[in-house]
């Protein structure tokens, strides 16, 4: 399967989630105009610093737009399924198309809710620490996969640990690490009040 992919360094799309898009920068007009033609496929990757994509990223597909009157889009992606590049297509577009092969993510057997209280703790304190606003009444009413997710998506880590998650095989894996991220967050700040 081929299709347009938008590198953009610390936003990651998982499966199943919804990731609201402001497209103003005119590739990235063209890009969704021609996702808007095919499939609405679009594939969020992270970028390295030397400019070359990770190869590992989540496409979505575009369930809502708008256009604006100065020429922008607002989109909603809704996450479908991770995806491993193949190898990028040369083509005369400004944005990048790859082929890729999709692949199953996040599998294993489902977590406990027992283990949701330890990290939604975590998460609260991360929160204060960090200036995150959120109403932590909703997120604390979010099943614990689509919790974690969420912690990913919005949390200021740097672009490699959240490609890091994003290349995670199973839920466990996924709660485990973030988990170890947050409580290594929290402790150094300790550290450095001290």
């Amino acid at each position: 399967m081929q299709i347009p992919v938008f590198p953009l360094n610390g936003v990651i799309l998982f499966p199943e989630t919804n990731l609201p898009l402001n497209i103003f920068e005119e590739r990235y007009v063209d890009m969704f105009d021609y996702s808007l033609s095919k499939n609405r496929f679009i594939g969020m990757v992270q970028k390295k610093e030397n400019n070359e994509l990770y190869n590992v990223g989540c496409y979505g597909k575009i369930t809502v737009f708008n256009e604006t009157p100065d020429k922008r889009y607002l989109i909603n992606l809704k996450g479908i399924s991770c995806f491993k590049i193949i190898k990028e297509i040369k083509t005369k577009h400004k944005f990048r198309i790859c082929e890729i092969e999709v692949f199953d993510s996040f599998g294993g057997p489902n977590l406990e809710n027992d283990l949701k209280p330890k990290i939604l703790d975590s998460f609260k304190k991360y929160n204060r620490l960090k200036n995150i606003n959120l109403n932590m009444d909703d997120v604390s009413k979010l099943n614990i996969v689509d919790l974690l997710k969420l912690i990913v998506m919005v949390s200021p880590f740097d672009v490699s640990v959240k490609q890091m998650f994003l290349e995670l095989k199973s839920n466990k894996e996924l709660y485990e690490n973030i988990l170890s991220m947050l409580e290594i967050e929290l402790a150094s700040n300790q550290e450095s009040d001290l």
